[in-house]
């Protein structure tokens, strides 16, 4: 009879700490949705979901692994929306083996696809001035810059993921 009630009494302390343990994770989601991106990263973590490295995101969709400055800190991609927000610590320029420069805001968004990153937001490069960065198109070994005109790019310059130089405007 002891054997049974134990047996019981593991059963209901086996589903109630279950329903507490998803109790939390719930609540996890809401504060991580009223959040701002680093803790929802932190918050990520604690939920046990692991990411794969932007290099490696970018990659999959033929994007070029050194898009992005080597210190940027996480990101989020919604697989849904295909929506990828980036995180950098301070904006920064990066300067690539072509001698073009890119510079990025703390925070750049846009929505990514197979060879196809648009609707950019947060995303500069010099063509004669700092001009807004609206999408990138990869094609073979090309790198497709849309900034106010369309300027195509060798695709290996952006293939090595690159330091960022901080800067105090961007």
């Amino acid at each position: 009879m002891d054997q049974v009630l134990n047996k019981v009494g593991s059963y209901w302390f086996s589903k109630r700490a279950s329903k507490e343990i998803d109790s939390i994770g719930d609540d996890l989601n809401s504060v991580s949705s009223s959040i701002g991106g680093g803790a929802k990263w932190m918050v990520n973590k604690i939920k046990g979901k692991l990411q794969k490295a932007l290099p490696d995101l970018l990659k999959e969709y033929d994007m070029p692994a050194g898009l992005f400055p080597r210190d940027t800190t996480n990101y989020e991609f919604n697989e849904e929306t295909k929506k990828l927000t980036v995180y950098i610590p301070s904006a920064c320029d990066v300067g690539y083996k072509d001698s073009s420069v890119v510079r990025f805001f703390t925070c750049v968004t846009g929505y990514l696809e197979k060879g196809k990153l648009s609707d950019i937001e947060g995303m500069k490069t010099k063509v004669l001035v700092w001009t807004k960065v609206t999408s990138i198109k990869t094609e073979g070994s090309k790198v497709h810059f849309t900034a106010g005109m369309k300027k195509t790019r060798s695709r290996d310059a952006y293939e090595v993921v690159r330091d960022g130089i901080i800067i105090d405007k961007f």
